[in-house]
């Protein structure tokens, strides 16, 4: 998975270029993306870090899995998937342009949705820790993600390729070790690793694994992507609707598959419309779509089981596919036209290496715990505790930023 990723590519024709004024068509490469991308890896680590902190307002938080609602905190994660959607294109579209063949880009694919499931698979499992395992959770946390830098962080092209397999291999190592460590469960009944569900990473794997061959076989298609598209919308309308009585393997619901397929269609849609120079055009169909989604979102709430991030109702699937496409016009407009990118420099390592400021809360949180560390009763609660989670978003996309200059983050 593309998680930190090129811009979109089109090719705009010269017609397009002379037409309209300097500095206001839309741009050969999409700088909005990884802007975008910043922006929802900071919100996530803030939703994370002030689900911690009490006295808040209801809205910021997740809505209950037995409530109909959204809250803020419900939106950062389909978003993402929707970014997901985005970025799958270009990778991609750049492989099959250059001729790569059918088995090395299946495995690229593959590779990468395993990574992912991997690392979610390993999180998941820190939710039913024991106490009575050999080592402290926070101990076991910090091990596993030094593992996965091991194992994915982006080498060197010049770097010894022994060296690489090396390091590689001792956190392959170090995973077998953990796994073979781990105690979850109950005291009375404890339990080795086992997927309960496959976590935030793993869910992306999934859904990337899906909607990355449907992109790949169909050759980039628009139509079987707007296709596959509706598909899995119905699949979880139908899921939520009762008219289907089981989840289907690997999709699921098909909710997290609709969100990244629809930010497929998006980015693939930009690209059709930017390259014939039919700006405007291009401009009244995202924001039709957006609105549509939208209001599509609301008028089923009542018929398919409400507004639920945690069932993955399709209200919630298709207002967060709206308020995707909606920003993601308003940040290309921002960033692309007016050159604004500078508003958002303090959280570009968000969108440049996501995956490692995803994983360092990880070594941050367990450090504080074998610290003994503990903010302040201001910080816990109320808005000290909205301030303190703004700062540790800040503070972790600071931390990425200085390992990325040090060329140390993941890629996959």
């Amino acid at each position: 998975m593309e998680l930190s990723n090129s811009p979109i590519e089109v090719a705009v024709s010269k017609t397009s270029v002379t037409t309209v004024p300097q500095g206001k068509q839309l741009p050969r490469r999409l700088l909005s993306i990884d802007v975008f991308r910043a922006i929802t890896m900071f919100f996530m680590i803030f939703v994370n870090d002030v689900s911690g902190v009490i006295n808040i307002p209801g809205w910021i938080e997740h809505v209950k899995a037995n409530e109909d609602g959204l809250g803020f905190a419900d939106t950062i994660f389909p978003i993402f998937l929707f970014i997901v959607g985005l970025s799958i294109p270009l990778a991609l579209m750049k492989r099959m342009k250059r001729g790569d063949s059918f088995y090395k880009t299946s495995t690229y694919i593959l590779t990468r949705s395993i990574a992912l499931l991997v690392m979610g698979f390993f999180h998941v499992n820190l939710e039913s820790y024991s106490k009575l395992a050999i080592l402290p959770a926070a101990v076991w946390e910090i091990f596993i993600t030094v593992a996965f830098f091991l194992i994915w962080i982006d080498y060197p092209d010049k770097m010894n390729k022994s060296k690489k397999y090396f390091l590689q291999g001792l956190g392959i190592l170090t995973l077998i070790i953990m796994a073979y460590l781990f105690k979850g469960g109950k005291p009375e009944a404890p339990v080795g690793l086992k997927p309960y569900w496959w976590g935030i990473l793993g869910i992306i794997g999934w859904s990337y694994l899906v909607c990355a061959f449907i992109y790949f076989l169909s050759k980039g298609n628009l139509w079987a992507q707007l296709t596959a598209f509706v598909v899995f919308m119905i699949i979880n309308v139908a899921f939520h609707t009762h008219v289907l009585k089981f989840s289907l393997w690997v999709i699921g619901n098909a909710a997290s598959v609709s969100l990244t397929m629809a930010g497929i269609v998006i980015s693939l849609l930009y690209k059709e419309l930017a390259g014939k120079g039919k700006d405007k055009i291009l401009w009244i169909l995202f924001a039709a779509f957006g609105i549509v989604t939208l209001a599509f979102g609301l008028l089923i709430r009542p018929y398919a089981a409400g507004i639920s991030k945690i069932r993955a109702t399709p209200a919630w699937v298709a207002i967060c596919i709206g308020i995707g496409i909606l920003v993601f016009e308003l940040l290309i407009y921002l960033v692309d036209i007016k050159g604004k990118q500078n508003m958002f420099k303090w959280i570009r390592p968000g969108g440049t290496s996501t995956l490692t400021t995803y994983l360092i809360p990880y070594l941050l949180y367990s450090i504080y715990t074998l610290a003994g560390f503990h903010y302040p009763k201001f910080f816990n609660e109320g808005a000290g505790g909205i301030i303190r989670s703004f700062l540790v978003a800040f503070f972790v996309i600071w931390i990425a930023g200085l390992l990325e200059k040090r060329k140390i983050r993941l890629q996959i």
